[in-house]
């Protein structure tokens, strides 16, 4: 009995989990902002490429 009372107060170890769980919410906000952004990026490109074919067509 005193060994599960023991293992039940004891604290190491905590703060790797604490830290983990942190890190591992680091990163899906990271993925999720990622994926926002890249269709955000993908628009610009693709307007950027309109305009440089519409000025090679119209300089031609």
């Amino acid at each position: 009995m005193t060994f599960l009372r023991n293992f039940w107060k004891d604290e190491q170890g905590q703060d790797l989990i604490e830290y983990t769980l942190l890190m591992a919410f680091v990163a899906l906000a990271s993925a999720a902002l990622f994926l926002g952004a890249g269709g955000s990026i993908n628009k610009i490109w693709q307007i950027s490429n309109g305009q440089l074919a519409n000025a090679a067509t119209a300089a031609s």
